[in-house]
């Protein structure tokens, strides 16, 4: 077993060779021996049942690893009853593509605390609102795909380690979407060293077992930011952290098997091929 690596949405080279359909992509990936795919449903999930099973067919036929990013509409810590409602609606329907795409993973945000609340308070919320989440989930038997809080990157957004942590804490299908780009971002400069990188790992795997940090569903990109958190994603090209290689020399070393997505800026396939190779070259 290896690592996987994949990018987030459709890059610009995939345009440039002249595909445009989304179903496209797995074969693509395929041909630079790549093995994952992050569908993009962030403004919405807007995907028809036809177009979802073709996506979902032609992954598994090329063995493309999919992951669908739900709408950036969520907030869990919402006082508003309609939008908890949307929030609850936004979940459901992600899960449905998710099934007929034959995605194993959906990562969503958490949202804000909301101008002037209290942090605690409104993840309390949060939780109550993911609880009712969870039994419509039950419910409506859609179950199967795991839910992946991710780590945010502005001061002013719910998703830290910690609170991503207590959300997987609440159903054995909820496992944490790692932004390694968003904690350095977050933290003012953090994540660049190997020992930072493997105490995420570690904290993952004291809180929910070895197998979830084994598996660590990651995104990488270089992150511009300032002390406010994240202000733009960039590329590996790009004069920016955090690197890459310490991350990838800490899960050579142990052995792990994660799912690493790119969110460079238009590179990301480019950007995943070169964090494969690099990890690749290192288990030699």
């Amino acid at each position: 077993m290896f690592a996987q690596f994949g990018p987030a949405g459709n890059p610009d080279a995939f345009y440039e060779a002249g595909f445009k359909a989304s179903a496209d992509m797995p074969e693509w990936l395929a041909s630079l021996k790549l093995g994952a795919y992050e569908y993009q449903c962030s403004r919405g999930v807007n995907v028809r049942q036809p177009t979802a099973e073709l996506v979902g067919e032609q992954a598994k036929r090329y063995g493309i690893k999919l992951s669908i990013h739900a709408p950036y509409y969520i907030s869990l810590a919402t006082e508003d009853e309609t939008i908890a409602a949307n929030t609850q609606r936004h979940f459901l329907r992600s899960l449905e593509v998710a099934q007929w795409m034959g995605a194993e993973r959906i990562v969503f945000h958490i949202g804000g605390p909301g101008k002037g609340n209290d942090r605690r308070q409104a993840m309390e919320r949060a939780k109550r609102l993911f609880a009712r989440v969870l039994e419509q989930v039950d419910r409506q038997g859609l179950t199967g795909p795991l839910l992946l809080p991710e780590t945010m990157g502005k001061q002013n957004q719910l998703g830290s380690l910690d609170e991503v942590l207590e959300l997987c804490k609440m159903s054995a299908y909820v496992r944490p979407a790692v932004d390694f780009g968003h904690l350095h971002a977050v933290s003012g400069g953090g994540c660049t060293t190997s020992e930072e990188f493997a105490a995420v790992f570690d904290k993952i795997a004291g809180a929910l077992g070895k197998e979830a940090a084994q598996n660590l569903h990651i995104h990488f990109s270089r992150i511009e930011f300032t002390k406010a958190g994240e202000k733009r994603h960039w590329t590996l090209a790009d004069p920016f952290g955090p690197p890459h290689e310490p991350l990838l020399a800490v899960i050579a070393e142990r052995r792990y098997t994660p799912r690493i997505i790119s969110e460079s800026a238009g590179t990301q396939a480019q950007d995943a091929k070169t964090m494969q190779d690099f990890y690749r070259a290192l288990l030699k």
